[in-house]
């Protein structure tokens, strides 16, 4: 499994969240929302520190990681962070490995 941001998305981060260079997001699994993946879950994002990561990547300076507890929301897909130019927002992408 690996973890992919756009560019576009990473500076939709940055812009949206104040962030700085060095700084870190956390993709984690929460109960709700409309989930692809897992029934009944979704992703939630949140500036936050790592502990045990399980997948992360790097862009426009950013650490953009998922801890090793949440992985098993992905069911063996990479998750894919692209820049969605109809909304103006992040979207997430599953690619089956």
């Amino acid at each position: 499994m690996k973890l992919l941001i756009d560019e576009q998305a990473a500076n939709w981060y940055r812009d949206e969240l104040n962030l700085d260079k060095g700084d870190s997001i956390r993709f984690f699994v929460r109960y709700g929302g409309c989930g692809t993946v897992q029934s009944g879950f979704s992703l939630g994002v949140s500036k936050d520190l790592p502990d045990e990561i399980g997948m992360s990547a790097y862009s426009k300076d950013v650490h953009f990681f998922v801890e090793q507890k949440d992985l098993w929301y992905f069911d063996g897909h990479s998750l894919h962070v692209l820049f969605n130019e109809t909304y103006k927002e992040p979207e997430f992408n599953y690619i089956k490995e």
